[in-house]
């Protein structure tokens, strides 16, 4: 899935707290989420070849990815997690797997004091267009690659061409239905200051995963999106606001885990979370 979801534009406000309360936000970042694959199976037989391997990763599968990000701001580093919840679909095809991606539910976590809220509607409207994957052998191990797919939020036209870097030239819509323009992303910030950030987003990204003897599927996501700020419920929130993908990669793991065809609906896999994925990482 994507890798994704919005960040709070918020300098302007973090740099003016600062100045009144002397806070000091720096936080150490934290061990990676990365989580280990799992424990090897003594019993197990990798697939022979690329057929055996497209039929064995095909199936209905839980999915759950982590994105970092890193930016700069007045009041020092920010460093956020966002956290996504979805199922992905593993179909052959004429021969070929193609991927399906769906989202349910979506966590922002930062290491400096403020809440973002990215609500199920926006996140659920995310629709990623379906892709034929790259199956293939590495060192002994069957290996999947998603390539990017462009997808827009919030906004209409050509997926596959840039964003205007000028919000006023992107043909807006209201994806998640709320009467406001592009999709909106809510902030609190130091319990202090509530406000609203409307966006439009090109979700841009990549996975590479390994086929486990669990029938997991495990590895990284790579994101390249573009975000533009359409508007805002504040006129101090309404500026530009892109962030880049931490370098690390291992902070973006994905894990894909095979569940029956008839877990289907956000709601049943959000009960399931936590006897089906680790914990989420934190500050």
């Amino acid at each position: 899935m994507r890798r994704y979801l919005p960040f709070a534009s918020y300098a302007a406000i973090l740099l003016a707290i600062t100045s009144i309360c002397g806070c000091s936000f720096p936080a150490p970042w934290p061990s990676s989420p990365l989580y280990g694959p799992p424990a090897d199976d003594p019993d197990w037989v990798a697939p022979a070849d690329r057929a055996a391997a497209i039929e064995a990763m095909a199936g209905h599968y839980a999915h759950y990815d982590i994105v970092a990000y890193a930016s700069d701001t007045p009041a020092g580093p920010l460093w956020t997690f966002v956290i996504s919840y979805g199922f992905t679909d593993l179909v052959v095809e004429d021969g070929e797997l193609v991927e399906y991606d769906r989202f349910c539910h979506a966590e922002y976590k930062a290491n400096q004091n403020f809440e973002t809220t990215f609500p199920d509607a926006a996140t659920q409207a995310i629709t990623p267009r379906s892709a034929v994957v790259d199956v293939y052998q590495e060192n002994g191990a069957w290996k999947l690659r998603r390539p990017a797919t462009p997808t827009l939020i919030g906004a209409d036209g050509d997926p596959d061409a840039p964003l205007p870097t000028d919000p006023n030239e992107i043909a807006v819509n209201d994806d998640d239905n709320d009467g406001k323009p592009g999709v909106s992303v809510f902030v609190k910030l130091y319990g202090l200051i509530d406000g609203e950030i409307y966006i439009a987003r090109r979700e841009i990204f990549e996975n590479d995963m390994t086929l486990y003897a669990d029938g997991s599927l495990r590895g990284v996501v790579v994101d390249s999106s573009e975000q533009r700020v359409i508007a805002a419920s504040l006129d101090i929130l309404n500026t530009p606001n892109n962030p880049n993908q931490w370098t690390d990669l291992g902070l973006s793991p994905i894990i894909l885990i095979p569940i029956p065809d008839d877990i289907d609906t956000c709601e049943e896999l959000m009960a399931m979370r936590d006897s089906l994925f680790p914990p989420e990482p934190s500050f």
